[in-house]
């Protein structure tokens, strides 16, 4: 009786229960295709954080160093966390902390522009140079992984929207370098996850395609009277439209599937970043919850914008001070570092609390944790003041994708650069005291080791071994 039940069940269906859905593991010895357990894959999973304003990087000559300094002390396995980096202590043996990594077309901008090319190496500039971006890592992986989920990415950020250029408000750019716009309202994240019926997305969608037909019925009468330069504005124009019928035909597949059902009471979706630790907690809750239910299997979150604009230079009101932004600049004064890297370590907190619950939660559609699925990259652009150079980052998760992890990679050795600003020059007019490697060689590394055939990534010149 058992054996019927079982074998007529889609292993995509939910459980329901616990107040999450979980979906169906695989019953090897219930199955009636009769798959050899070595034919069958874990899902693979990657998100990407961002932070802005650097890291505190006082001089080793400096008293606040031992312990208020982002980058720990030593190196490989045998390597100190300082304060600062404590609350991720427990998870060690879950992530590696590299250093010495930067992309080279930026390393000479001004920290304030940096966002923009954290997942997409590119030349985004600064100065009057015109503004061009390339497609982000994050989206590399959502074109080869987007198909098998409800939603091919889950793009977020505290400030919402796109933002400008060099002030961007998304680290997700499509193949054009176009930004995708970020979702910053947990309730609309929430219901686009997990609330939104088949009845209003058969109505959006009959709307969409309708609308879609008469863009391209305009559009094909309209090539003909335009210039070559206006033509190619108008095929990159057209490329949009057919991806968007792309999203609508697999929205299509989608209806009559039942969205996961999940219990939602114990999350206060009304959150602003008025209540930041909060807030903060519910949109990493919210990646968690889009992992647990396969809903996604690729998202990003910008926790802040660069330069203190903006409604996440509030988060540091959790901890007790006015705005995150003003904490970078105010390390010269006293305790200035240990403020700064009070505020940092609570987003290393945050993350910490993140990836805890990833690995105390069994992989609902395969072997191991959900961590051991699931490639998680935090950090920022800049290091010290404005700094674009040997950029602080956190690599976790993905051991069943062969990542080793437990270490400090530390290529930058002692040729760093920082210490306070004390209102004149800044270390990122500074001559280099080092050479980095460029970030993109990791960003390959989780490409291939996420399933992605790719020879390359933007200027990468290799993969990096040591992960």
């Amino acid at each position: 009786m058992v054996n019927s039940v079982f074998k007529h069940l889609n292993r995509r269906k939910f459980l329901r229960g616990a107040g999450v859905a979980l979906a169906l593991p695989r019953f090897l010895s219930l199955d009636g295709e009769a798959t050899a357990a070595s034919d069958f894959q874990s899902p693979k999973r990657m998100a990407c954080f961002y932070f802005p304003d650097g890291v505190p990087m006082p001089l080793p000559e400096d008293p606040a160093y031992q312990d208020w300094a982002w980058f720990p002390h030593g190196g490989n396995g045998d390597y100190q966390l300082t304060k600062c980096m404590q609350p991720l202590e427990s998870l060690r043996s879950e992530f590696t902390v590299l250093s010495g990594f930067s992309h080279p077309k930026s390393r000479s901008v001004h920290g304030h522009n940096n966002a923009d090319q954290f997942l997409t190496a590119a030349l985004t500039g600064g100065g009057d140079r015109e503004y061009t971006n390339t497609i982000s890592l994050d989206q590399v992986y959502a074109n080869h992984v987007g198909d098998e989920t409800r939603f091919a990415s889950l793009v977020m950020s505290t400030d919402g929207g796109t933002g400008t250029a060099r002030g961007t408000h998304t680290i997700s750019f499509d193949r054009h370098g176009r930004p995708i716009p970020a979702e910053h309202r947990p309730k609309q994240v929430f219901d686009r996850l997990f609330v939104t019926s088949d009845a209003e997305s058969a109505k959006r969608l009959l709307l969409n395609e309708s609308a879609l037909d008469e863009l391209l019925e305009d559009a094909v009468r309209l090539r003909s009277t335009l210039s070559t330069e206006d033509r190619r504005s108008l095929d990159e124009y057209l490329d949009s439209v057919r991806q968007a019928e792309v999203k609508a035909e697999k929205a299509k597949k989608w209806l009559g599937t039942p969205l996961p059902t999940v219990d939602g009471s114990d999350l206060n979706l009304e959150l602003t970043t008025d209540e930041p630790r909060e807030y903060l907690r519910t949109m990493f809750e919210l990646i968690y919850l889009a992992f647990r239910t396969d809903s996604t299997r690729v998202a990003t979150y910008q926790i802040g914008r660069e330069n203190g604009v903006g409604r996440s230079d509030h988060l540091a009101r959790a901890v007790g001070f006015n705005l995150a932004h003003q904490l970078s600049h105010e390390t010269k004064e006293p305790g200035g570092w240990e403020r700064f890297a009070i505020y940092c370590g609570f987003l290393n907190e945050e993350y910490a609390r993140f990836l805890e619950k990833l690995r105390s939660t069994p992989e609902p559609m395969g072997e191991g944790s959900m961590l051991d699925n699931t490639l998680s990259l935090f950090g920022s652009a800049s290091s010290a003041f404005h700094l674009s150079r040997n950029y602080p980052l956190i690599l976790a998760g993905g051991k069943n994708f062969g990542f080793r992890h437990g270490q400090y990679i530390n290529h930058a050795g002692l040729n760093f650069q920082g210490g306070p600003w004390l209102g004149s020059r800044e270390p990122w007019q500074d001559e280099a005291k080092g050479e980095d490697l460029p970030l993109s060689n990791l960003y390959l590394t989780m490409l291939r080791r996420l399933g992605v055939e790719v020879d390359a990534f933007a200027d990468s010149t290799g993969v990096v071994e040591q992960v």
